[in-house]
């Protein structure tokens, strides 16, 4: 497109993001309107895309990392003749598809933004996925705001980019200089973001984002860069074209004061339409699944570390799987997933401890199409929330592996305990949270896992537990076991992972006493059993849980939930972990925070009205 319509066009997106925010009578319009003329270039000149076929491998990718601007996005989305004027003014509406921030309830919108800092993180996902695994040349797209780069999780992805050499890559940092409340840290100042950049190896190009030409010319020289990713830097203004906006403060977040006054000082509404270049074709394809690949078998009585049969279970998955994909934190010794590492390297991804990009970019390979595994210490995923709770926004189905849990890990103490990650995972929408206690169990979730439609998350324990169920026995997501019962049962334990066993102990303990002990292994800990945990209920008229987790969240609170709506509710009492740990042996750990089979007992013998013999 020629400069002169190029420049209209970049008025017309103006135009329309103040009629959209105007008739939603909310919405970031200046924050559109800074990026207007970039948008107008990447998507006229650049943007190699297929709209009837958003799903064509071949496309390249947009991101909108600045989430806040999607009049901006929609405003395109008009002008490429795939959202018609109608519904461009249904912005922000109940029921409408252009929400206040972009979703994938649009086709062409991979995934969904508006939690600043998240896009260009999931952006080296998605050009992972093109160069090592599709091979497909084409190319990554995320423009974002000057005000995001200040995120850690924008620069923990600038090194990683730059480590991949990810020249298929490209940033367009919109530098607009006033943040939501004042001006940003640096400002105008190119330089200083382009220093910061190229001490991390990327390429950059500074240019004027009003100058269409500019832009234009910025783009191709990030198109001809290679062995690197390629950063353009555009200063520009926020409000431009609107002299009652233009680069003042204050006007962040809030329609335009005269929506009228402002579209004639833009020069009208206007109607071009963009024909978006077609993306050269290409085909995914991918390797040959194993004939008869083995899937691990552990016998009853071995003692095996789940984190164990994590490893070998998802190596094997991924044998018979070749969409299977496997990320860590840089722990994959600890976490197993060296095991998929030796087996499948060409889909191993190591992101190093950079947990937020190891999150990131899982959400970019699912965009891909691919079936990710993440995997690091479950404390340390507590650092990727946000990156988590975005993920089911957008309906991305990813899978993440936290090892190392509760306090029985041991003499590491405190700060390697994952003792929140249950509360963390059943807070998140559609979330599915298993806990295996043993080694066939781990290998049959790992496979479930990978149908999932939402996030999914698989506790591991470091420690050897012993095999209780045989290879062929089936574990279904929001399932349960029963292992033991009796018609003298007077308490229910409910146990996952870990106290599982103890509570198998302490149930041997109870019965030498002549007290009945049903113990259930709720390895389902979101969506839980309700069946048999009101059977249970109904059978013996108290739950004991016990569980290797702080009480608030977990083990205790999925049982609780059991018995909402106007159910019956047993008596409950939760053993959990209450103190603060320090280093001890994995045995005086579960002693001391009273989730041992001692304790279990002692609380059964309580609940009893028993004396307690210790």
């Amino acid at each position: 497109m020629r400069y002169e319509q190029l420049a209209e066009l970049g008025q017309q997106l103006r135009v329309d993001a103040v009629r959209a925010a105007d008739a939603a009578g909310s919405g970031h319009p200046t924050s559109s309107m800074s990026a207007a003329d970039i948008a107008a270039v990447l998507v006229a000149n650049h943007l190699r895309y297929d709209f009837e076929r958003p799903e064509n491998p071949g496309n390249d990718r947009l991101i909108l990392s600045k989430g806040h601007a999607s009049p901006l996005l929609y405003a395109l989305y008009r002008a490429v003749g795939v959202v018609d004027d109608g519904e461009l003014l249904t912005f922000r509406r109940r029921g409408s598809r252009l929400e206040g921030h972009p979703t994938p309830r649009l086709p062409w919108v991979d995934v969904a933004t508006g939690s600043l800092g998240q896009g260009l993180p999931v952006g080296v996902g998605m050009a992972l996925a093109g160069k090592r695994l599709d091979r497909v040349p084409y190319r990554v797209w995320v423009l974002c705001g000057d005000s995001e780069m200040a995120e850690g999780s924008v620069w923990e992805a600038v090194e990683h980019a730059a480590y991949e050499r990810l020249d298929r890559l490209t940033l367009i940092v919109d530098v607009n200089r006033l943040g939501q409340h004042g001006p940003t840290r640096q400002g105008w100042d190119l330089d200083a973001y382009a220093r910061r950049l190229h001490s991390f190896g990327w390429h950059t190009a500074e240019t004027d984002g009003h100058d269409v030409s500019a832009v234009d010319a910025a783009l191709n020289e990030a198109e001809a860069t290679t062995g690197r990713p390629t950063a353009v830097l555009a200063r520009t203004h926020k409000g431009r074209g609107v002299a009652a906006v233009d680069d003042r403060e204050g006007a962040h977040g809030k329609p335009l004061p005269d929506a009228g006054a402002a579209i004639a000082e833009l020069g009208g509404p206007r109607f071009l339409t963009v024909d978006v270049a077609a993306p050269p074709r290409a085909r995914v394809e991918r390797e040959k699944a194993a004939d008869r690949p083995e899937t691990p078998r552990y016998a009853v009585g071995d003692t095996v570390a789940t984190r164990d049969a994590f490893g070998d279970a998802l190596a094997a998955l991924a044998s018979r799987r070749t969409d299977v994909v496997a990320l860590d934190g840089e722990v994959g010794d600890s976490t197993r997933t060296a095991a998929f590492e030796k087996a499948h390297p060409e889909r191993f991804f190591e992101c190093y401890i950079a947990e937020q990009q190891l999150v990131a970019a899982a959400v970019g390979l699912r965009a891909r199409g691919y079936t990710p595994y993440a995997a690091t210490f479950a404390a340390f995923l507590t650092r990727a929330h946000d990156f988590v709770r975005m993920a089911a926004v957008s309906g991305t189905a990813i899978n993440l592996v936290g090892s190392h849990a509760g306090v029985a890990i041991g003499q590491d103490g405190p700060s390697q305990m994952g003792l929140e990650d249950l509360a963390m995972f059943r807070a998140v929408h559609g979330s599915t949270v298993l806990y295996p206690c043993d080694a066939n169990q781990t290998v049959r979730l790992v496979s479930a896992m990978a149908e999932l439609p939402g996030i999914g998350y698989l506790r591991t324990t470091r420690g050897a537990t012993p095999v209780l169920y045989g290879p062929g026995e089936e574990f279904p997501v929001g399932g349960s076991k029963v292992l033991r019962s009796g018609e003298r049962d007077r308490v229910t334990v409910v146990a996952a992972g870990v106290t599982v066993h103890e509570a198998l102990r302490a149930a041997d303990l109870a019965e030498a006493e002549g007290i009945g002990v049903r113990v259930v292994d709720l390895y389902s800990v979101e969506p839980v059993d309700v069946e048999t945990l009101q059977e249970a209920a109904d059978a013996t008229g108290c739950l004991m849980t016990v569980e290797d987790h702080r009480p608030e969240g977990g083990l205790g609170d999925a049982v609780a939930s059991a018995f909402a709506d106007g159910r019956p509710v047993p008596r409950l009492v939760r053993l959990a972990v209450r103190n603060m740990p320090g280093s001890a042996t994995p045995e005086e750990q579960l002693h001391i925070a009273g989730i041992d089979a001692e304790s279990i007992a002692a609380a059964v013998r309580l609940l009893m009205g028993q004396s307690v013999v210790r």
